[in-house]
């Protein structure tokens, strides 16, 4: 994907004495004082900010934070908090700006924060005149937050359209890069990990990696509407009966191209939804009426675990057990070892699988981790994400 890159711009001169305006994904979480709670997007932000401003940039950085209304002004959708963060992070107090969009004052080599941008009337809708008075506060605009690419809103899509120049900062372009190199050009074999409590919020996911992985491994509640599928019983395992068909049919396109869904020949069971309910390992064939299924059996997870360690690329969207209760992590974490291990690139988004990494600490050997839920989702889908859309658009003239 051409997109205009920050790092170029500054590589060939082009951003000393400019106003960059760099939309930044700030949206922490927070407790009920107001006080961060997890900061890792802040520090996530900090590189771009940085490393504009060391290229004698007068910097302006903007974010959401939680739900605003438009229009509506609270003290709790301040980015006061951030602000402070921000500032303990880069050595330098931070100014907050509010009432920003028909001016902000600041001097190259310096940055300001544009106070919660949600708050702007006509920012979720990608209200015109609203973006084109950001786009004038600035000379280049720099897309850095990730989280936001699959919304088409002022200070993202808007303000990309109008700016005199749309680039893609260092965060924003590593996810294309990562994305690219995981679902464009992948190396092979591409194996899929899609794990999670419902086919239907997976379904589009489902049908649109069946039709270019080489295995597609599914997990939690929906690989037990799979076992339903391949006319296995589950108990009273989470699942969804209605959508039999569909999962049928994703076996059938990947049967029909040589591939496969593995399906599970052993689970662990347990008569309870607990942390401390007693876990038994069964053969697939052999679950009982009362079961739950709450994880993948160590012969399935011990077969996934070789298919993901020969893999060329993978792609892991959702832990395949109910990892956070111990008696039923070994699948996810069986699965986890074995794409740190594996020598594939990978590719890891959403908080639960976000959550897993952590728990596993396997950070440092995953490909990449994507720092964007429903961004990420959509990019699986093969939807083209506004972000990406625009910023190709304005490359290419």
């Amino acid at each position: 994907m051409n997109v205009k890159r920050l790092t170029d711009l500054i590589a060939q001169g082009a951003v000393a004495g400019k106003r960059v305006f760099i939309r930044a994904d700030l949206n922490v979480p927070q407790d009920d004082a107001g006080n961060i709670t997890e900061d890792t997007r802040i520090r996530a932000s900090v590189p771009c900010i940085q490393m504009a401003m060391q290229a004698g940039a007068a910097v302006m950085v903007t974010s959401h934070l939680g739900r605003p209304t438009e229009g509506q002004f609270k003290p709790e959708d301040s980015l006061a908090p951030v602000a402070k963060r921000l500032g303990e992070l880069l050595g330098f107090e931070v100014p907050l700006v509010s009432n920003w969009v028909d001016g902000v004052t600041v001097a190259p080599g310096h940055v300001v924060l544009l106070e919660n941008c949600r708050i702007n009337k006509g920012e979720k809708k990608n209200d015109e005149t609203l973006a084109r008075k950001m786009a004038a506060l600035c000379d280049i605009f720099v897309h850095d937050a990730f989280g936001t690419a699959h919304r088409a809103e002022a200070s993202t899509y808007g303000i990309a359209q109008y700016a005199p120049i749309a680039c893609a900062g260092p965060l924003l372009a590593a996810e294309i890069d990562a994305v690219t190199a995981a679902l464009a050009h992948p190396k092979r074999p591409l194996v899929a990990i899609v794990a999670g409590s419902k086919v239907s919020t997976k379904l589009t996911i489902l049908k649109a990696l069946s039709a270019k992985v080489d295995g597609l491994i599914v997990g939690g509640g929906i690989a037990n509407t799979f076992m339903l599928a391949a006319g296995l019983k589950i108990g009273k395992s989470l699942a969804e009966p209605d959508l039999l068909n569909e999962a049928k049919a994703v076996i059938d396109v990947m049967k029909a191209r040589g591939a496969a869904v593995p399906i599970p020949t052993d689970v662990v069971v347990a008569k309870r939804f607990a942390a401390d309910a007693e876990a038994t390992v069964k053969a697939a064939t052999d679950v009982a009426d009362d079961d739950l299924i709450l994880d993948i059996g160590p012969q399935t997870a011990a077969l996934l675990a070789q298919q993901l360690l020969a893999a060329g690329t993978i792609v892991w969207n959702g832990p395949v057990g109910v990892f956070e209760f111990d008696a039923f992590a070994h699948g996810t974490e069986t699965l986890a070892r074995a794409i740190a291990a594996s020598p594939a690139f990978s590719i890891a988004g959403g908080g639960d699988t976000l959550a897993a990494i952590a728990k596993y600490g396997i950070e440092k050997d995953v490909g990449y981790i994507s720092t964007g839920g429903g961004a990420f989702l959509e990019v699986l889908e093969g939807k083209t994400l506004p972000a990406f859309e625009i910023l190709s658009r304005r490359a290419a003239g």
